[in-house]
């Protein structure tokens, strides 16, 4: 074995909590870019910036989608039965199917750049010209060469339960991506003089430095596991064919590549419906447009925060969770389900009702302006997103366990259930005196919440699986986020009454969320100590770590 501590495996919960932080923090960095960023960029620069990124993440979910998440379950599936030859002939058959598909993407993007340009614009012929556009996306289309082979070896040490690798490429790809952003942008307009066009172009390139800094990083840190792994190769030590392999990632990307359309589909629904229905309830077209946008665009970028949690824990379950399935292991399976459920709660929860609470204060740190139609989207959107990541560890469970049929018809169940609902909610709303446009979100809410509740009956008459557990953690939140919310509620009239009364100015709004969210926070964590909560759901060996290395859990014990 490698004596690079950086290799070791990860349990469960420390595999989500280091996959967690690490997304958490790179989400966190790409919405905090966008501002000096942006300040450097004219409105044409930035629609440029914005149409070339666009177009750059539909090809690249063309050529990565799903099968990073398959790679992860196949290595871990082979792993545990002690295949080892079949386990590395898995993933380099991956890398060059992935490397296949990529290429022929970057080809696509790069030689038809002009016509897409054109399918974008139309006949619009002001702002962007169809050359500007197709400048910047050839040079985005280079990302594609390196991105989806970072994914999928990503996906190689994440099988093996090797979180921390993994997780720290993410971050150093995201810092190295935004300097090259910022730092180029900065040097191309301000120092050599050239066109906020070049400096969109430059910054482009970004996410192909980025991706070739943590791909070096993970090579570098993985040399030593692969010579581990080829000493252990004695000869092919199954009757595994390639034609198999290849046929089994295919059918294990395919449910994940459904599970992403089904989270795009939720967005893209919603705009559409809410374009079509503002209307006819007596809101003015630039009133709908912008209402639109924020449902689809600018509350979800808040609302991430929230979703990353899922994102990291996803991470770490999968390859835990079809370990035990190829054991016949349906204890572990629940145990681990339950686990990942009550995480998703303790942790989603505050935070959803703490931004829903401070949605006005985060709107405006974010945008600017204390804007009545963006705080009230957000303060409900932020449950959209708590529900969505029941869904994805719900989901993520059946992927593991190869209910392929199950995830489909969970995931189709909410759909339809969003599309029926969402004009009815808006037009209800309306007659009650309640904002229309939040009728979208709690039509997500609810399709959310009925995939998520049809997927756990199945799983509990198929495998015999309880949640009394979960349940119990639900009821011993109650009193801790109740406090939490009297106390957010009795801080903000202070700040906003008596101490600072102007929302619209960015640092005030910052200072006032920094006190009061503390102070919710402190009093969520600490009855949640006080109660032996956090020990139960995250473990007597993770706790004992805590307590080592925070003052306050520690005092607390």
């Amino acid at each position: 074995m490698s004596k690079d501590k950086t290799l070791k495996k990860n349990s469960f919960v420390e595999g989500t909590i280091i996959a967690t932080l690490s997304i958490f923090i790179v989400k966190i960095m790409g919405m905090l870019y966008v501002i000096p960023f942006y300040g450097m960029l004219g409105t044409d620069a930035k629609s440029l910036y914005g149409i070339a990124y666009s177009v750059y993440s539909i090809f690249l979910d063309i050529s990565s989608a799903g099968l990073p998440i398959a790679i992860s379950k196949i290595i871990k599936e082979y792993d545990t039965l002690g295949k080892i030859e079949a386990k590395e002939r898995a993933y380099t058959i991956g890398r060059n199917i992935i490397l296949t598909i990529a290429v022929v993407v970057f080809l696509i993007l790069f030689l038809f750049a002009p016509q897409i340009a054109h399918i974008l614009v139309g006949n619009n012929d002001s702002g962007n010209s169809f050359a500007t556009i197709a400048l910047a996306i050839r040079c985005v289309s280079v990302s594609l060469l390196v991105v989806p082979f970072l994914s999928v070896t990503k996906g190689y040490l994440q099988g093996h339960n090797i979180i921390g690798v993994s997780s720290v490429s993410q971050v150093i790809e995201q810092i190295i991506r935004i300097l090259i952003i910022l730092a180029g942008c900065y040097i191309t307009i301000y120092i050599l003089g050239f066109s906020e066009t070049v400096a969109v172009c430059v910054a482009v390139t970004g996410a192909f430095f980025g991706a070739i800094a943590a791909l070096t990083y993970i090579l570098i840190k993985l040399r030593g596991h692969k010579k581990e792994q080829q000493e252990r190769i004695k000869k092919k030590d199954s009757d595994i064919s390639n034609k198999e392999i290849v046929k089994k990632i295919f059918s294990y990307a395919i449910p994940f590549i459904i599970i992403d359309t089904m989270f795009s589909m939720y967005s893209f629904v919603d705009m559409f419906l809410v374009l079509r229905t503002m209307g006819y309830i007596g809101y003015t077209g630039s009133q709908t447009q912008t209402i639109s946008t924020y449902i689809s665009t600018q509350a979800p970028k808040i609302s991430v925060i929230i979703s990353s949690i899922a994102m990291g824990m996803t991470t770490s379950l999968i390859p835990t969770i079809v370990s035990a399935y190829t054991l016949k292991n349906y204890k572990e399976v629940n145990n681990k389900l339950n686990q990942a459920l009550q995480m998703i709660i303790l942790i989603s929860l505050p935070m959803a009702v703490g931004l829903s609470l401070l949605s006005r204060q985060v709107w405006s740190v974010f945008y600017g302006i204390d804007n009545p139609f963006g705080y009230r989207i957000l303060s409900i959107s932020v449950f959209v997103a708590l529900l969505g990541n029941i869904f994805m560890i719900t989901s993520s469970t059946l992927q593991s366990l190869n209910k392929f049929k199950l995830v489909y018809k969970s995931s189709i169940l909410g759909l339809i259930a969003n599309m029926t609902l969402d004009v009815p909610m808006m037009i209800l709303y309306s007659k009650i005196g309640i904002p229309a446009y939040l009728g979208a979100s709690t039509a997500s809410i609810i399709g959310y919440g009925l995939s998520s509740i049809y997927a756990l009956y199945h799983l509990k008459k198929e495998y015999d699986l309880t949640y009394h557990s979960t349940f119990t953690l639900i009821k011993k939140l109650i009193l801790p986020t109740a406090l939490m919310m009297i106390s957010v509620v009795l801080l903000e009239i202070l700040f906003t009454q008596f101490i600072f009364s102007d929302l619209s100015r960015r640092m005030l709004c910052i200072v006032e969320i920094a006190c009061v969210a503390g102070v919710g926070a402190l009093i969520y964590l600490g009855i949640l100590l006080k109660t032996g909560t956090i020990r139960q759901v995250f473990g007597e060996e993770l706790y004992q770590k805590l307590i080592k290395k925070i003052p306050l859990i520690k005092g607390s014990n």
